[in-house]
């Protein structure tokens, strides 16, 4: 499965859910609030841009944002909402693709770079991040902690979320670091059911530093969500910053 045959005309039409799930105001508005902090008065660069949910709010806070983005329907919908002017993006991909000019922040939010499938891209995208980056720019990952203790001997799946018309679960390969994760959606009778599939390379916080260190950055904070809170060994996810010398 290649991403441009996941992210098809398909998946950018139902990509958008306005003000539930990840658009929902107490997902975004803090996500925001802490990509605007952290863009300190620069302009900031988006990898994998989408359909702009991340972005479109963040520029209407006066952060100037450039996209990358690989799905081309994905940046259709996007013009849907701004135009080119407002918010340019780069057809390419987040590990390769150049965009113009230098930022203050680069940021890569929900999992995203989970998306490259080696250690190697995963790699090359922070490199890439950093030849965008001013001195002192900040490279921002968002990214979930792998559920690797849910996993009892002989089981290769975990169900992370259920609720009533869904159930979202993730097939694990631990040799190669891989997980596909499967969302069954519901009709309201219960009787059709809709299955979309996304393979991932999951990353333990500690390689992802390494990853940082590879490509010249430091470190600078981490914490388990976009309010600040502490991350413990219990945090399901991350948001993690660093900082170019």
């Amino acid at each position: 499965m290649r991403q441009e045959q996941i992210w098809d005309a398909d998946a950018a039409a139902r990509y958008d859910s306005p003000g539930t799930g990840m658009f929902s105001p107490e997902v975004l508005e803090p996500t925001v609030n802490r990509l605007a902090e952290l863009a300190d008065g620069g302009p900031a660069l988006e990898f994998a841009i989408g359909t702009g949910r991340v972005a479109v709010p963040l520029a209407e806070r006066g952060v100037p944002v450039t996209g990358v983005e690989l799905s081309v329907p994905m940046i259709e919908r996007l013009r849907t909402k701004v135009d080119e002017t407002t918010i340019p993006v780069v057809v390419g991909d987040m590990a390769t693709a150049t965009a113009p000019g230098k930022y203050s922040l680069v940021y890569l939010v929900y999992n995203t770079i989970s998306n490259l499938l080696t250690q190697a891209e995963q790699v090359e995208c922070f490199r890439n991040a950093a030849r965008h980056l001013a001195p002192g720019g900040r490279f921002v990952i968002e990214l979930w902690v792998p559920e690797l203790r849910k996993l009892p001997p002989g089981t290769p799946a975990t169900v992370w979320h259920a609720e009533q018309g869904y159930i979202g679960l993730d097939t694990y390969d631990v040799l190669r670091q891989h997980v596909v994760s499967h969302h069954f959606r519901f009709d309201a009778e219960g009787r059709e059911a809709r299955l979309d599939r996304s393979p991932h390379r999951y990353i333990w916080p500690a390689e992802l530093d390494l990853m940082g260190q590879l490509a010249g950055f430091g470190l600078e904070s981490r914490h388990a969500d976009w309010t600040g809170a502490e991350f413990t060994a219990e945090s399901r996810s991350h948001v993690s910053v660093y900082r170019k010398p």
